[in-house]
């Protein structure tokens, strides 16, 4: 039987409850040890005055660099999906994605085309919408995510196999004698 994990709100309380958004700034990331390898995604969205609204990051399996930005950007709209918001900036470090997202090159991939239909669909709901790229160095938070879910995915994965090949915390061969036992 799998057992669900308890997930914790990944909005702010100060946010909780919020409809409707004046403009919000979302900050994406994917990372991928290897490419394909262990994957994971950061996002951070913030009001326009700088207040943190919510912020997450999620290890999604083995898959590209780019799919995982994707799938960042994915998930990032879908947790927006439920406010009203006027204007809407999207940032990412990925310049393959935001001039994928903006049109300017092609979806050459298969295994991206869905994701970008799905980017594209979701994006429709807003009237006012805009992605831009930036340097890594301006995306350090939701870079810290994706390599904090990475990390903690490792260290879970790690421990699996440890359990798997029966490589756990065991009792030592040959304890030694009890004190004030016979002998």
């Amino acid at each position: 039987m799998e057992r669900r994990k308890s997930r914790k709100s990944v909005v702010e309380p100060a946010f909780q409850g919020a409809r409707r958004f004046e403009e919000l700034h979302v900050f994406i990331d994917g990372a991928a040890r290897g490419n394909p390898g262990p994957a994971a995604i950061g996002v951070v969205v913030l009001t326009r005055q700088g207040r943190r609204v919510a912020a997450f990051g999620e290890a999604i399996g083995e898959a590209t660099n780019n799919f995982a930005e994707y799938t960042a950007l994915v998930h990032a709209l879908r947790l927006l999906s439920v406010y009203e918001v006027d204007r809407l900036r999207i940032y990412a470090d990925s310049e393959l994605v935001v001039r994928q997202i903006q049109g300017l090159y092609r979806v050459k991939e298969r295994s991206l085309r869905s994701l970008h239909s799905q980017v594209m669909s979701m994006l429709g709901r807003y009237r006012d919408w805009s992605i831009q790229h930036i340097p890594r160095e301006e995306n350090r938070e939701a870079d810290r995510l994706a390599n904090q879910a990475l990390d903690g995915a490792a260290d879970i994965s790690s421990a699996s196999v440890r359990h798997d090949l029966g490589l756990e915390e065991q009792p030592p061969l040959f304890p030694e004698e009890e004190e004030g036992g016979g002998g």
